[in-house]
């Protein structure tokens, strides 16, 4: 049975895979951003190891999250599911960058870059990456006027474009990403049209499944199967630019 970490778990889809790969056999860490929700994820899945606390939204918070992450020991898979949604307004973190890049993109960035290397790495994008532009001249919106649904759909290519570049620097670890379908969730909102049911299950198949389908890496899934995703996303140029920028905004380099 697999050990897996599981960011922004203690709603939505992210406790639904967490529900289901327990429901399975298999050793779950959560995460919360606060106490009152990790509250929330004790009281919904009394299984589960631990509850991890700390907001994202912070380089420093994603750095302390990474540290008690890694205090807990090595996992087999980490599933990079913590975001915002596309309903978010303009506002600036206290490190100055809009919020929905900080929690979508930098902070997937910062817990790949300080967790201790699983053997799987699942990253969660979104069907409305496919129609976005990487921007990685303005990726924090200094140039343009705020849209925050472009800004989400930017955030989610960039998150496939870490998950395909972990793939190439890292080969010894199976990075994906995937796309859950748009749902009724808190974030997808209640007129969400796709399949609540499919919605969680490719993650949790591709943490811990056993099907030789998932023993792949630098791959993009929808439902259990094969997308070709947006192809900024594969552009390996501009995933290793991607790299430099949240090095140099976060700090933190990426391990070889």
């Amino acid at each position: 049975m697999a050990r897996i970490f599981i960011s922004g778990s203690s709603t939505g889809l992210g406790l639904m895979a967490a529900e289901s790969l327990a429901a399975h056999g298999h050793k779950l860490v959560l995460h919360a951003r606060n106490s009152a929700r990790a509250k929330d994820v004790w009281q919904a899945l009394p299984e589960v190891e631990a509850v991890v606390e700390g907001n994202l939204d912070t380089i420093l918070g994603a750095k302390e999250v990474a540290a008690r992450v890694n205090d807990l020991g090595h996992f087999d898979a980490v599933i990079h599911n913590a975001a915002v949604g596309y309903r978010e307004d303009y506002r600036l973190t206290r490190d100055g960058l809009p919020h929905v890049f900080a929690i979508n993109t930098l902070s997937a960035y910062i817990l790949t870059a300080l967790i201790e290397k699983p053997q799987r790495l699942v990253y969660l994008s979104s069907g409305m990456h496919h129609e976005a532009d990487a921007n990685l001249d303005d990726i924090c919106w200094k140039k343009r006027r705020w849209n925050g649904s472009i800004a989400y759909a930017e955030s989610k290519l960039h998150d496939t474009m870490l998950a395909f570049a972990i793939a190439r620097r890292w080969p010894m670890v199976l990075s994906n990403a995937l796309e859950p379908g748009w749902v009724p969730t808190r974030m997808g909102g209640p007129g969400a049209p796709d399949d609540m049911d499919q919605a969680y299950r490719t993650q949790a198949w591709l943490a811990a499944g056993e099907d030789p389908k998932t023993l792949v890496t630098g791959q993009y899934f929808y439902h259990l199967r094969p997308l070709t995703p947006n192809s900024q996303a594969q552009d390996a140029i501009l995933q290793d630019r991607l790299i430099a920028l949240c090095e140099a905004l976060s700090g933190i380099s990426l391990p070889a």
